[in-house]
């Protein structure tokens, strides 16, 4: 494998804000000291969680254009700050399992490490929307509209960052008891919005059995 002129590249973004060329050997940077592989199982699962922050970025987006053409169904009038809210979690959940293992001790509940309040948190909310949603009997294929299937794209990426801790809790090497908890309800939060969008601007959601769902029933 060919070598890069390390040297020479350090001083082209010697101004840069950005750009430190440390990663250029395949490694990145643990909080708290220590480096491991880009494609450390670690690293896959943080990025994975940086990877669902910006598809909910792309749905609060959409909440955005919605609410500035004044077609924000009041029901979901308070959908930006959640999920802006959302983004902001996911991001502890990020440094919790970027942490060198031997900084886990000064990890903090609810800043560095997700904790029961964050988790209960998301509870409420999951019951807030269910009791306004009609629970589809089949399967629902994503697509009635913009937010709704960004709402499925992040749920899908979420589910995947589950699937990645679960293994790194395996080797035991997820700090805190609250993050796997936390990604499987948020999956089900972020299923149960997209349905509640749906339904609120009064979309027809496909069912995968061919029929048409409206509010929860087949056609």
């Amino acid at each position: 494998m060919s070598t890069p002129d390390n040297a020479r590249r350090r001083e082209a973004i010697a101004d840069s804000a950005v750009a430190t060329g440390k990663g250029d050997d395949g490694t990145t940077g643990l909080l708290y000291g220590g480096r491991i592989a880009k494609d450390d199982a670690r690293a896959e699962a943080y990025g994975t969680i940086d990877e669902a922050v910006s598809c909910l970025g792309l749905a609060r987006a959409e909440v955005a254009v919605l609410t500035q053409a004044g077609k924000l169904p009041d029901v979901i009038d308070d959908l930006g700050d959640m999920l802006l809210q959302l983004q902001r979690d996911l991001f502890v959940a990020g440094a919790e399992l970027a942490t060198n293992p031997e900084a886990w001790d000064r990890l903090r509940d609810g800043h560095t490490r997700v904790d029961e309040a964050m988790l209960g948190g998301l509870e409420a909310a999951l019951g807030a929307a269910e009791a306004r949603v009609e629970m589809p009997r089949e399967f629902v294929v994503p697509g009635a509209d913009r937010l709704s299937a960004a709402l499925e794209l992040s749920r899908t990426v979420v589910r995947r960052a589950e699937r990645r801790v679960i293994a790194l809790d395996r080797d035991e090497l997820v700090p805190g008891a609250w993050l796997m908890p936390y990604l499987n309800r948020l999956a089900d939060l972020l299923w149960v919005l997209a349905r509640l969008v749906e339904q609120a601007a009064g979309l027809a959601a496909a069912s995968s059995r061919g029929e048409v769902l409206r509010n929860g029933s087949l056609d």
